[in-house]
């Protein structure tokens, strides 16, 4: 009375229930079934994740590709932690939000990454149980904390654009503080509210078809009664993104409305140079989790949700320094001053 922990890609797997031989994808009749005998049901100790499915050429490029990208990835967002922690003139609210939106990418990509290299490099990858449910959990607690970091920079701007002689008074430092220690502590909640109920499933399966532990396929695998946790997260959590979004328009509007007030076009040019990095960092996130999450593609194949999971989980954290560095003067200058010291 056992499911095998995991199978070699393309492999068979051999199902035991009351000692009579199943079908590797058992029907859904048979999985119902299943679900209501769980006393005699397994718990599966290991999952298997199946990566990119192709040839071994394919696969040794976007392991390089990755790993160089890793690594930039990783040096870009220190480089913006080192440099607003040392830089004097990076000592404001917006440097210190975007420090610790580096500070989130860095802990997406290694918890992500790493075991995705040894996906590609050996065509798939075994991951423990629990393994499987601490990468989903720290997954979720830093794109949680990013869902709440965004409209906490928008309001920022909107303070130092829309009402720039109070900026001080209003954006100091405890407040800022409090600000991203709340946004951690509701990535923190929001991830345990998913993380909880998956640990609890019987699965009907150990290969997972995707490049990490993530909710969408571990519920393509649960034999329990999913919904619960389907309702958590398209009856709630839909709404929840939607409203950060509705929050960051709002406030940029009112930015837009204030910048086209301004008389002088230096004036407007320089309102909205500070505030066009943060949008690009918000449209490029908001677009791929409401892609994935809320509204995904009709017809959508496991391989199309797989290079679009890319853009949040490798690309966007490799984007992030790049376009906060390449159009902020302020960082350019905190380097150059750091290369003149050394």
């Amino acid at each position: 009375m056992l499911f095998s922990a995991a199978a070699p890609p393309g492999g068979r797997r051999r199902n035991y229930l009351n000692e009579s031989r199943q079908d590797p994808n058992p029907p859904q009749r048979t999985r119902r079934w299943i679900a209501k005998d769980r006393d005699n049901l397994t718990v599966i100790s290991e999952f298997f994740l199946l990566g990119f499915q192709g040839s071994q050429y394919l696969r040794n490029v976007l392991f390089f590709q990755f790993l160089i990208l890793f690594g930039a990835t990783i040096c870009g967002n220190l480089l913006i932690i080192v440099l607003v922690s040392t830089s004097k003139i990076l000592h404001t609210p917006m440097y210190f939000f975007i420090s610790q939106l580096s500070l989130s990418d860095i802990l997406l990509t290694t918890n992500i990454t790493p075991k995705m290299l040894h996906i590609l490099l050996n065509n798939g990858g075994a991951i423990t149980f629990t393994g499987c449910l601490t990468q989903f959990y720290f997954f979720g607690f830093t794109l949680n904390f990013v869902c709440f970091l965004l409209p906490a920079m928008s309001y920022d701007r909107y303070v130092a654009v829309c009402n720039p002689l109070r900026y001080i008074s209003i954006m100091r430092s405890v407040f800022c503080i409090q600000l991203v220690a709340l946004c951690w502590m509701m990535g923190f909640v929001g991830s345990l509210i998913l993380t909880v109920p998956s640990s609890q499933f019987h699965y009907c399966g150990a290969n997972i078809d995707h490049l990490y532990c993530d909710i969408v396929p571990l519920l393509k695998l649960a034999c329990s009664n999913a919904f619960i946790v389907q309702i958590e997260l398209y009856v709630i959590g839909s709404p929840f993104i939607f409203s950060q979004i509705l929050i960051v328009v709002v406030f940029y509007t009112c930015i837009v409305l204030a910048v086209l007030r301004i008389s002088t076009s230096t004036g407007r040019q320089k309102a909205f140079s500070t505030c066009s990095s943060h949008l690009i960092v918000v449209f490029i996130f908001y677009w791929t989790i409401v892609i994935v999450y809320v509204f995904p593609i009709k017809g959508q194949t496991s391989t199309i949700s797989k290079v679009v999971s890319l853009l949040y989980t490798v690309f966007t954290p490799l984007m992030n320094p790049i376009i906060y560095s390449l159009r902020n003067k302020d960082i350019k200058k905190a380097v150059q001053q750091t290369l003149r010291k050394h």
